[in-house]
């Protein structure tokens, strides 16, 4: 495989990258703290076409690959993981999965105006009692002549008071489980539909995230994504491109933890000298920089078999297992190179060490991806072709 990049990926990464430098880090520290980033934001991505950087260019979108989506995602987490997450959630998980799965006329009223950033996509899949158990969830979304109507909640939702859109599952014949659950796009103005924010969140303080609630909405049944029963098969496929997208905002978070620690080792001494040059200093600088490069490798290579159009399941839970782990453990670095300033919020090791927390959990928490890896190992799991296979790149 071959991981150059081209010169046009070249000049998005250098693009991204002035956008965060210029208009995300000289404001993170005070939108951290307030609980939310300036709404502009939303109209510097769009104009910078970051918000359908892989969608093709007939729905909308910029028409560039995989890779060039985990550029964007690793530069904005440079920044703040919110920025990724948004981006995440709106292209990874929502417009990724229209192109996927969307009719014609779905790709048409939802999927142009979410690629161009005029309307914003999120996802409904986590309940009060359903996380990692999928099947749990207790939402259900009952037939009326042409439209279906939906009762339940959500949670942990990304973007829960900002989206225009959301594809929402919910079981439509509860007895049959796994195959008795559908997808549905809602859309926020509909009567019954209603959000409330999450507070007092641990990381990810200028993200926006909350609980979404239907009071018995009615969905046309031109909404629903797939057939009935296809939620389940839409909702893990949509989950290998959300985690794609989250592995590579690791990547990010690991270079940003390198670039603070350096500096901080530049201009820091103790025993007279920088400490830097002290040997087991020196060693956790080492594991960060082992852990960029080898997430960055597995990042890539699931990138190149996207655009492939090969199912990667196996491959991006890895690649989101072990670079989630890796930013983890390079944050907690970090805040100890710095010692009692890392403790604090002078530096921005400590919002790294807080963000890097809940790419661990969400997406698969790190145990259901070890479960997942050690079943690939014994045979015990293999991937079937999808129907709906992602297509590949370049886009028709």
């Amino acid at each position: 495989m071959n991981f150059d990049f081209t010169q046009e990926q070249q000049l998005l990464r250098k693009t991204v990258r002035q956008f965060v430098d210029a208009e995300i880090l000289p404001f993170i520290a005070e939108w951290d703290a307030t609980g939310g980033f300036d709404a502009r934001i939303w109209k510097r991505l769009a104009e910078l076409g970051l918000m359908g950087v892989c969608v093709p260019e007939k729905y909308g979108g910029v028409g560039m690959d995989y890779n060039s989506l985990a550029i964007v995602c690793e530069e904005l987490e440079r920044g703040d993981t919110a920025f990724r997450t948004a981006v995440s959630v709106h292209t990874g998980l929502n417009s990724m999965t229209l192109m996927q799965w969307g009719s014609n006329a779905q790709k048409e009223k939802y999927l142009v105006p979410q690629a161009r950033g005029e309307k914003i996509g999120a996802f409904g899949l986590t309940e009060p009692g359903a996380g990692s158990d999928v099947a749990a969830m207790s939402s259900v979304a009952v037939r009326d002549g042409d439209f279906y109507v939906l009762r339940g909640q959500k949670t942990w939702i990304s973007l829960c008071d900002v989206a225009d859109h959301f594809i929402v599952f919910a079981y439509t014949d509860k007895a049959k489980k796994h195959h008795g659950i559908s997808a549905f796009i809602v859309e926020r103005t509909w009567e019954g539909f209603s959000s409330k924010a999450i507070k007092g969140k641990y990381g990810i303080r200028a993200g926006n995230t909350g609980e979404l609630f239907f009071d018995e909405v009615r969905i046309p049944v031109e909404n629903r994504l797939g057939e009935e029963g296809d939620g389940f098969k839409i909702a893990m496929s949509a989950l290998d491109n959300g985690r794609f997208t989250v592995a590579a905002g690791a990547v990010g978070l690991i270079q940003a933890c390198i670039e603070a620690s350096v500096q901080y080792c530049e201009s820091r001494e103790t025993f007279g000298k920088p400490i830097g040059e002290h040997q087991l200093v020196g060693q956790m600088l080492a594991k960060m920089e082992a852990g960029y490069e080898m997430s960055r490798l597995l990042v890539y290579r699931v990138g190149e078999l996207k655009n492939k159009g090969v199912r990667n399941t196996r491959e991006t839970s890895m690649a989101k297992w072990q670079a989630c782990d890796f930013a983890n453990r390079a944050a907690d670095d970090a805040v100890q190179i710095h010692g009692a300033y890392g403790y604090s919020d002078d530096y921005p090791v400590a919002r790294y060490l807080r963000n890097s927390k809940a790419p661990v959990i969400y997406e698969g928490t790190r145990e259901i991806h070890t479960i997942m890896q050690a079943d690939y190992v014994l045979g015990r799991r293999a991937d079937k072709r999808l129907t709906h296979m992602l297509p590949s790149w370049p886009f028709e």
